[in-house]
């Protein structure tokens, strides 16, 4: 199993800042590729992402909600389908536009499971990372995982 980024992603970065094993990337071209996506292969199920994200855009697998409703007032979701534009900050202070997303209302239910396929696609994808690149990074983390004894 793995964590699945969703569309309530708005490029913030700090999962990828926490990651002890840098299986999340940002999604390029970004037109294309709206969120950051997390590599199956490498994911060790450590959960570090989840409470990092100001967005609560990331789940485990078998729990990326059906049936979600937004917790605050004010969240939004990129996948496109709306007409706002999000200006922001990621984590290391540097702007962040993502267009096409849209507020959600409160007690509007959202089908985020939608969500799980794009991350599998991203990796096997022209958009994805170069095979070799992929490929070093497991290695790297592989070795680093046998080490901490997991």
């Amino acid at each position: 199993m793995t964590h699945i980024i969703t569309a309530l992603c708005l490029r913030d970065g700090a999962c990828v800042t926490v990651c002890p094993v840098e299986c999340i990337i940002p999604g390029l071209p970004q037109e294309e590729w709206p969120w950051y996506y997390i590599d199956a292969d490498t994911c060790i199920d450590c959960g570090a992402c989840i409470p990092e994200c100001p967005f609560e855009a990331i789940f485990p697998e078998d729990e990326v909600p059906k049936d979600y409703t937004p917790s605050k007032e004010g969240m939004q979701i990129s996948r496109y389908d709306g007409t706002e534009v999000y200006d922001g900050h990621d984590d290391k202070g540097d702007a962040v536009h993502v267009e096409g997303v849209r507020t959600l209302a409160m007690g509007e239910v959202v089908d985020l499971t939608v969500d799980s396929q794009p991350n599998y696609d991203y990796f096997n994808s022209a958009g994805g990372p170069e095979p070799e690149r992929a490929s070093d990074r497991g290695a790297k983390v592989g070795m680093g995982y046998k080490a901490i004894g997991k």
